[in-house]
């Protein structure tokens, strides 16, 4: 581990793989979603250290700085969900550069699976640290187990911005509005709703504007 630079005690990864995938999404990403990515790395770090896994950082590294590329144009296909896009184009990336296969399908399934809620954590801990730190930066879950010191070492090295609730929600919108088939899936949610009139659907997006974070 690269310690110069710690944020909240956790660095990035002080290898090859860790640099060229800093220098590919800083280059394929806005900043919107690099710094993002940055700080799901860091909390699903914090997040691991606190649950005493083990895991490889320059896997967890890589699926949590790809986890949100398949939002970006270059990356999107006309009909796969941006998950998959996303989790396509760190295999690629990773095949070129000589990964194992087993590593390649951890890194795929982390991305694959992050907005699918109740499943990753009962996977490999790199599937469930992504997740947790996409739960955590994007929807608030599990704030209050973060240190304040933490969270406020996270933010000041990665801003999240005044509008990111906003904005975070605008680039997944942009990222998928031309696939709108590829948001069919939660078939609970769907026969509840049918069967039960008092069902009541959440939201993704009123979510993430009521977490506990400011903006």
């Amino acid at each position: 581990m690269n310690d110069e630079g710690l944020v909240a005690g956790v660095g990035v990864p002080d290898s090859r793989l860790a640099a060229e995938v800093t220098e590919f999404v800083r280059d394929t990403a806005p900043p919107l979603l690099f710094h993002h990515s940055r700080r799901v790395y860091y909390f699903g770090a914090l997040a691991g250290k606190r649950r005493g896994l083990t895991y490889d950082p320059e896997l967890l590294y890589t699926g949590a700085m790809f986890h949100d590329i398949g939002l970006v144009p270059a990356h999107s296909s006309p009909d796969e969900r941006f998950e998959v896009d996303g989790a396509n184009a760190a295999r690629d990336f990773l095949r070129q550069r000589g990964i194992s296969r087993q590593d390649i399908e951890t890194v795929w399934t982390a991305i694959a699976l992050h907005t699918t809620p109740g499943i990753p954590q009962h996977m490999a801990p790199v599937v469930a640290l992504v997740t947790a730190g996409v739960e955590m930066d994007v929807l608030g879950l599990g704030y209050s187990e973060f240190g304040g010191d933490e969270r406020e070492a996270v933010a000041r090295a990665h801003p999240r911005g005044e509008r990111f609730k906003d904005d975070i929600v605008t680039a997944f919108y942009d990222g998928i509005k031309h696939k709108p088939q590829t948001a069919f899936g939660n078939v609970k949610a769907d026969v509840l709703e049918l069967k039960d009139p008092g069902f009541r659907r959440e939201n993704f997006c009123r979510v993430i504007l009521n977490s506990p974070w400011r903006s």
